[in-house]
């Protein structure tokens, strides 16, 4: 166990972790990878990798192994893990019952992601609603959403599935995928294409996923006949950036069909793909804060438009 040593120094409040340190290092204990925890957190790696050094020294232990190729947990890491995420749970707790006696049980924040937010089932779900209306936050990325509603920071957002496990949901449309390509692209003039077309295409993705399922799906990773995809060199870290990167890599990057819609660029085209599944709109809530009565009358106004069967 890698223990730093302390012999000349007393424990003090001053040098207690703070939940963002910690939140911090699960994100990298979930990626083992500066770059892409880095990208997930909105930093730049110099700053994740010197909020990690300042968190080990405050815990006095090395909790992850360097090296030149790859990052690993130590094992005073891996026992640590679990207090530790602990804590952000009770961080997480705090916050939002002081959120709640601030504000009130009352109010209903929703979480809509860049221009989905006009997709008309939304709206019809808002218009279920009396003044006042709830609130709505406007986030970049589907991640984002994510990671807000686990956090408690919103009550519910309207996003395409799959969701990491603990988060439900009650789906609002089907549609079909397309396959974004650049427009110069040999492919982009085809009506239909399959994934054999794409198998030599790299895959654009947003900055990695907080679950695999997520990203697995996105991706079509792996093939139906196996074969493992191969991921573009370069993130989008929003969805405009994501079809830029198609745009100017030859890249394809897999959407929902109002993508299309949403996004017409003289750059890109949007084909069907026949052999791949289609996605579900939904609206996705946290069950283990969900409980207003507004939270359930929005749960009933999406049921009442969801698609029966």
């Amino acid at each position: 166990m890698s223990v730093i040593d302390s012999s000349n120094t007393t424990v003090s409040n001053g040098d207690d972790p703070t939940p963002h340190q910690l939140r911090l290092l699960l994100t990298l204990a979930e990626e083992l990878h500066f770059g892409r925890a880095a990208r997930r957190l909105y930093l730049t790696q110099p700053a994740l990798s010197q909020q990690i050094r300042a968190l080990e020294d405050r815990l006095r232990v090395r909790v992850f192994q360097r090296t030149s190729r790859q990052v690993e947990l130590t094992e005073a890491g891996r026992e640590l893990l679990p207090h530790v995420r602990r804590v952000v749970a009770a961080a997480d707790d705090l916050r939002r019952a002081a959120h709640h006696l601030a504000v009130g049980d009352d109010t209903l924040r929703i979480g809509v992601c860049e221009s989905f937010g006009s997709i008309p089932e939304i709206r019809a779900v808002l218009d279920a609603f009396a003044n006042p209306q709830p609130q709505v936050r406007v986030l970049e990325t589907f991640t984002a959403q994510l990671t807000a509603l686990e956090r408690g920071e919103i009550d519910a957002a309207f996003v395409h599935l799959p969701v990491p496990a603990g988060l439900r949901a009650q789906p609002l449309r089907v549609e079909p995928r397309l396959a974004c390509l650049s427009a110069t692209d040999p492919l982009a003039a085809r009506d239909t294409l399959c994934l054999t077309d794409l198998a030599k295409h790299p895959v654009a993705e947003m900055s990695p996923s907080t679950f695999p399922e997520g990203r697995a799906f996105w991706t079509a990773d792996p093939r139906p006949d196996g074969t493992r995809v191969r991921s573009a060199e370069s993130h989008g870290s929003t969805f405009e950036s994501l079809l830029s990167t198609v745009a100017l890599t030859r890249a394809v990057a897999f959407v929902p069909a109002a993508a299309a819609r949403l996004y017409p660029r003289p750059d890109l085209a949007y084909v069907p793909v026949t052999d791949l599944p289609p996605c579900t709109f939904a609206l996705v809530w946290n069950e283990a804060t969900a409980h207003s009565p507004r939270s359930e009358r929005l749960r009933a106004a999406v049921a009442e438009i969801a698609p029966r069967g």
